[in-house]
């Protein structure tokens, strides 16, 4: 059996975690009555759901180009970060709701203390698995795993914020604090939707890759200015780990075909190597100055010679 990818072992370890901790959450939500606590739960139970999305959008995203899918299958782990946005803004709807009718109705609580070690030791698994989903979306360039990482984070910010919360409510006796702090933590999961929806968003719509990785193809292009005359047309876009570009180069027009092809390949490569999960087509174009040298001038062609040493080469 072929060893998982990292991206696939990462998803599995966060569906496992996702799994252990909204278990753990929700006894402790029952035994205690803390909305807070049992909003943490479900949250879990979302993390479960979101996660199994995650793995199933990478493993196919993983899959190679088909005749149905000539392009590869990248935008599958672009749908899976959107459909975990989309379930964390219902899950911050809910908790909002939930929070509003606990407000005017009134809730009681008992055995906080059992809650506040829970939300605790989930804030510390959750943090370690943050750290380690960070690693490997930031190694893959993934954006489903970029994601998973995000909703595990705030999973640490918001059980920290609710063990404080939970902490006054036991110490000064405040048990409407409960639901205020759960309508808090809902409207913060909003907002990292928000945030999410957005971003899977640009790949949708195939915005263009960041300026930073651009100038990066245009640095390695003029890179082989010795091998080429010009170029032009660079367009990028992504599609999941995907750093989909083309471009059209101009080259010497006295050059062979498979002269030509061979500067276009070594160029792909060289992309490929320098800037992971790039997919490269390059169209090439004949110089057509009409103050052509010819080519025992061109530049192209000198540069040839030097390397060849043997005139008798150039066509």
């Amino acid at each position: 059996m072929a060893k998982p990818s990292p991206k696939i072992r990462a998803a599995r370890y966060s569906i496992a975690t996702a799994a252990g901790l909204a278990a753990l959450k929700l006894v402790a939500g029952l035994a205690t009555g803390s909305l807070a606590v049992l909003a943490s739960a479900i949250d879990s139970l979302l993390d479960i759901l979101m996660s199994g999305v995650n793995y199933l959008g990478i493993r196919q995203a993983e899959q190679p180009a088909d005749p149905s899918h000539p392009f590869g299958h990248g935008k599958f782990e672009t749908v899976a970060t959107l459909v975990q946005s989309l379930l964390i803004a219902l899950s911050g709807g809910w908790l909002i709701f939930e929070s509003i009718r606990r407000l005017l109705r009134g809730a009681d609580l008992a055995h906080l203390g059992g809650g506040m070690a829970v939300l605790l030791l989930a804030a510390a698994v959750s943090w370690v698995l943050t750290r380690y989903l960070h690693r490997v979306a930031r190694e893959t360039d993934s954006s489903a795993l970029r994601a998973d990482a995000l909703h595990f984070a705030m999973d640490v910010y918001t059980n920290l914020a609710l063990v404080v919360g939970l902490g006054a409510v036991t110490i000064f006796d405040l048990p409407w604090l409960d639901p205020v702090l759960s309508l808090l933590v809902g409207l913060y999961i909003l907002y990292e939707a928000g945030r999410l929806v957005r971003h899977s968003m640009r790949d949708v719509l195939d915005e263009q890759l960041p300026e930073t990785i651009r100038k990066e193809v245009e640095q390695l292009i003029r890179a082989h200015h010795e091998h080429l005359l010009d170029f032009h047309n660079l367009r990028t876009r992504r599609a999941g780990s995907q750093k989909i570009m083309d471009f059209h180069l101009t080259v010497c027009k006295h050059l062979s075909v498979e002269e030509a092809h061979a500067i276009a390949d070594h160029l792909e490569k060289r992309i490929q190597q320098q800037i992971p999960g790039a997919d490269v087509t390059i169209h090439i174009e004949p110089c057509l100055r009409p103050d052509c040298p010819g080519p025992a001038q061109c530049p192209v062609d000198k540069t040839r010679l030097e390397e060849t040493g043997d005139e008798s080469e150039v066509k």
